[in-house]
């Protein structure tokens, strides 16, 4: 893994190194560098959350770019998922999102699609950083680029997304709460299930540049539960920040897990023949009721390194079109060439009209086992298995638990964070495991 990028693109503090704008003057001009030569006139799409830093730092991607004779097409605040459709529409050499997605509203993140709406892959990102830290300090080019709006980019994300939906498709008046976050969703989410005929009560819709994520969206479903359950919703759809992560909510309140969506989705592409290789997708982050349901369904189940981007790596050398992860990156790859929180809301209430049954009887397709995931904040990343103390006490974790439960602990690709994730028989054994981890991280590299 390169310096600058991490699981998910660069991140940081924002007008903090790596997230100041100088920063992404050299990353707009190293991504226009290096994908220029791919097209005639080219040109590179950025678009961006409702975080405070957005413009600034989407103003600078924007004239890194036209130093390199690249036109930069602003689409503006748009979820990350429509960056990569308009990427790929526009016929662009790359598409670029100004995002932390889940995270709080000081920090920030660019994120890169190349030319055909994939994330880019480990060796790309390597050859983009090398162009960054080797940035020229004077112009390459007299005929600069331009900066202009993408006409309609909102509105052409939500046609794109209506038509994936199929052309018969209503809600007739299907109920639902959505909570955008007070994020890039909040204009397009509203609208696009209110034009399939939803009946549409909003959460998160009035973002200020600093409450995007505060106690709301896909990371903090609390409040969408109770108003479901209030206001007697068929169900419930949280997002997060950018858009590209799904959480729901059943009838009764119930907040299903990123994998239960994925059991439930899976089950009926099986049941109709549409599961490529009839097969699936996931992180080793996923839940091992998710693994049990899948087998019971006759539908095998492949694991990849944590990241949707990895994921979706595995889909496509295995041929399959449905993965994601439990934290609600879910992937339609007949549709989409990334995770997108609005498509994925759309398949699951697709799911929930085609069977004339509630959420909460379909989410019974998995048995959710215990799970526990602390966060720790560290000081250093030393390779776990290279710690003593901390390999001894994960060690005793997993013989206790035997084929009981399973044991993750690893370190966030982001953040300075070590996630303790632990998977047991019960809510208490499983914490109980979980904290002794945790307690051992803390002492030997916690901050």
């Amino acid at each position: 893994m390169t310096s600058l990028f991490g699981t998910d693109g660069i991140r940081g503090v924002a007008n903090t190194h790596p997230m100041t704008a100088r920063m992404a003057v050299d990353v707009g001009r190293a991504i226009a560098g290096y994908f220029k030569a791919q097209a005639p006139k080219p040109t590179l799409v950025i678009g961006q959350d409702t975080r405070i830093s957005g413009e600034m730092l989407a103003s600078a991607l924007a004239a890194g770019a036209c130093a390199e004779g690249v036109d930069a097409l602003m689409c503006g605040v748009v979820p990350t998922p429509a960056v990569a459709y308009h990427t790929v529409a526009a016929g662009a050499i790359a598409g670029v999102v100004v995002s932390a997605s889940h995270n709080p509203f000081y920090d920030n993140g660019i994120k890169v699609f190349g030319p055909d709406g994939f994330k880019l892959s480990d060796e790309v990102e390597a050859a983009l950083e090398k162009r960054v830290l080797e940035a020229p300090q004077t112009a390459g080019t007299r005929v600069t680029g331009r900066v202009r709006p993408l006409p309609r980019a909102a509105e052409g994300y939500v046609d794109f997304l209506v038509r994936s939906a199929g052309a018969q498709f209503q809600l007739d008046q299907m109920k639902i709460v959505l909570d955008c976050a007070n994020g890039a969703t909040f204009e397009v989410a509203p609208r696009l299930f209110e034009r399939l005929g939803g009946q549409v009560t909003t959460l998160g819709v009035n973002p200020d540049g600093m409450n995007i994520n505060a106690e709301c969206g896909s990371e903090h479903p609390r409040i969408l539960a109770e108003t479901v359950s209030r206001t007697g919703a068929d169900l419930g759809l949280a997002f997060d920040g950018d858009g590209d992560r799904l959480i729901a909510v059943d009838e009764k309140g119930r907040i299903l897990t990123g994998d239960q969506v994925l059991a439930i989705c899976a089950r009926y592409l099986s049941q109709r023949g549409l599961l490529h290789n009839n097969q699936v997708v996931t992180t080793v982050m996923s839940n091992l009721g998710l693994r049990a349901a899948l087998g019971q369904m006759g539908i095998t189940h492949l694991s990849t390194q944590v990241g949707d981007r990895y994921v979706m790596e595995k889909m496509r050398a295995e041929g399959a079109n449905l993965g994601g992860e439990d934290s609600g990156h879910l992937i339609f790859l007949d549709h989409h060439t990334t995770g997108d929180g609005l498509l994925a809301a759309l398949q699951l209430v697709r799911v929930v009209a085609d069977e004339k049954r509630p959420l909460s009887a379909l989410s019974r397709v998995m048995r959710v086992f215990p799970q526990v995931l602390i966060n720790v904040t560290v000081k250093e990343k030393p390779a776990i298995e290279t710690v003593p103390d901390i390999q001894r006490v994960i060690e005793e974790t997993m013989a206790a638990l035997g084929e009981g439960g399973r044991v993750l602990v690893r370190y966030s690709g982001t953040q300075p964070m070590c996630r303790v994730m632990v998977e047991g028989p019960t809510e208490e054994t499983t914490r109980q495991h979980c904290e002794a981890i945790v307690a051992q991280v803390r002492k030997t590299i916690g901050a």
